[in-house]
Parts: structure tokens; C-alpha cells; sequence
């Protein structure tokens, strides 16, 4: 019995660990570059906008073996970080917290982007006008403006860390204990024919995102 709990309750451990660090990683990360690109002008801008957006549209798969070919042994970020901290990304934890990231992103970003754009410039110049800094803005303008939509911002990307598969078994792999999620593990579970348990990590996922739409229709 003690076997079976512990085989129940690793993968949902590693599933919280690593969509809590991600969630939390691709929010502020999303939220800096959506605000630079809502204000910035220059020439390439949709190029870049739709490089951000590119992975809501590609397969995990494919980003999964795009992560891979750069963080692997002859990779060019892998060659780096075993050159600097004489570590590997591939098939361990972080590899997942990666995965999770690159895959969010896009919904994070355009989210928090939409809620920056929809912002009256006017109200930005006035705080400016005032002797505000751009920090000041931020903080006490922008940020307080567009709450919501950072509430929705981070319960999408927690969300679709949560759930995400291809590209994490692509780069972190399925090492139960290490990089084993909900979401690779209900695949194994479904693919042994061990339905039952497959059918337990399917109720704590709905559960999961049941909860949060609940805070979001809330807000």
C-alpha cells in the first residue's frame, strides 16, 4: 500500500515543484517583455512578436526536440552551462522548469501584452507630467490597471505548465521521482493498462483546473 501511495504521490511532488518555479519564472519574464514590446517602436517588432508566439502554435513535440538539439551535449547552450557551472539540463529537473516555460510563454505574454496595449498613454504622460518615474508608473499606474489580466496571465501559464507533456518528456525525460509529471505519468500508467491510477492523476489535474477557473471567474 505504502508503494502504491508513493508511486501516486511522486509525480503530483514534481508536478507542483516544477509548474510553481515555472509559473512563477514565465510571469515575470512575460510580463518585462510584454511591457517593453506594448511601448517599444522599431523595425523587425512583428517578426519578434511572432517568434514569442511561436511555440503556442508548434507541436510540444517539436519544441521539445528544438530544446533539446540546444541544451543537449552538442548544443550550444549545453556546451555553455557544462563549460560554466559543469552542469547538464537534459533529463533532470530543470529540464522540465525549461520545458515549462518556453511552452507558457506565449500565453502568459500576449495576455499581459493585450492588458498593457489596452492602457490610455494619457494617463502614463500625466504620472510622467508629475514627476513620477518610470518605475513609479509601473508600479502605481500601469500594474494596479491591468490586475486582472495578470491574474489571468499567471493562472494560464500555471495552468499549461501543469499540463504540459511533449516537450518535457522531450528534454527532461521520465524518471519517476526526478522528472516524472502528472502528465507523463498518466501516459505510462494508460499505456500499461494501469487504468486506475492513470484515472486518479486525471482527477487531481481536473481538480487542479477546476480551482483555478473558479479564482479566476472570481476576480
Amino acid at each position: 500500500m505504502s508503494n502504491y501511495w508513493d508511486a501516486f504521490l511522486e509525480p503530483i511532488g514534481v508536478s507542483l515543484k516544477i509548474t510553481l518555479l515555472s509559473s512563477g519564472i514565465v510571469f515575470i519574464l512575460a510580463m518585462a517583455i510584454a511591457r517593453w514590446m506594448s511601448r517599444a517602436r522599431f523595425r523587425g517588432k512583428l517578426l519578434l512578436d511572432v517568434l514569442f508566439m511561436l511555440p503556442l502554435v508548434l507541436p510540444p513535440t517539436v519544441v521539445g526536440f528544438i530544446l533539446l538539439l540546444l541544451f543537449g551535449k552538442q548544443g550550444a547552450l549545453g556546451k555553455l552551462l557544462d563549460a560554466t557551472f559543469g552542469v547538464s539540463i537534459v533529463f533532470t529537473w530543470w529540464g522540465g522548469v525549461i520545458s515549462a516555460v518556453v511552452v507558457a510563454f506565449p500565453l502568459v505574454y500576449q495576455t499581459i501584452k493585450a492588458g498593457f496595449d489596452g492602457i490610455e498613454r494619457e494617463l502614463e504622460d500625466v504620472a510622467r507630467s508629475q514627476g513620477a518615474n518610470e518605475w513609479q508608473v509601473l508600479r502605481y499606474i500601469s500594474l494596479p490597471l491591468i490586475s486582472r489580466m495578470l491574474m489571468i496571465a499567471y493562472m494560464l501559464g500555471f495552468a499549461r505548465a501543469l499540463g504540459e507533456f511533449g516537450a518535457t518528456l522531450m528534454l527532461a525525460g521520465n524518471i519517476p521521482g526526478r522528472t516524472q509529471t502528472m502528465a507523463t505519468a498518466i501516459y505510462i500508467a494508460a499505456d500499461s493498462g494501469r487504468t486506475t491510477l492513470a484515472l486518479a492523476w486525471v482527477a487531481v489535474m481536473i481538480g487542479f483546473s477546476f480551482m483555478l477557473m473558479i479564482v479566476v471567474r472570481k476576480r
